[in-house]
């Protein structure tokens, strides 16, 4: 059996100049947006960290905030993609065990939105493994 090539104009659209780059920064959004935010607004996110017991929080704030920037143009700008992508992924699993443990909730609505949040998460760590995979065959 072979594998089923794409359509030539999906192809053509999927090779086109920019595209790969318009989908690393989509990938990369929810966390470079997030940075950027708490950035400008700095006293929130001590008071995110704060509000899940992470001290020092000011410290901790500092380090999300440039693990988020940092990690997100490493992969944006495909420079040491596999640590940039993996830093992020490490940070969201740990962020969605802290942030989105859905299992510790009786309310079964909250529970069930924490839920969604945690496999959506997981679908964006699984985005991150890819470009850094596609980022090493690109060198290879």
């Amino acid at each position: 059996m072979t594998a089923a090539t794409s359509p030539r104009p999906i192809a053509d659209l999927l090779d086109a100049p920019g595209v790969a780059l318009i989908g690393r920064i989509l990938l990369t959004s929810p966390f470079w947006i997030s940075g950027v935010l708490k950035l400008f607004d700095f006293a929130s996110a001590i008071g995110e960290a704060a509000h899940f017991g992470l001290q020092p929080a000011a410290a901790v704030a500092v380090a999300v905030i440039l693990l988020q920037i940092g990690g997100s143009l490493a992969v944006i700008l495909s420079r040491w993609t596999w640590l940039g992508a993996g830093a992020l992924g490490v940070f969201t699993a740990l962020a969605n065990l802290i942030g989105h443990a859905f299992w510790t909730l009786s309310d079964p609505i909250a529970r069930f939105h924490d839920m969604n949040a945690f496999t959506a998460n997981i679908g964006l760590i699984g985005g991150l493994v890819l470009a850094a995979i596609l980022a090493e065959r690109r060198r290879g």
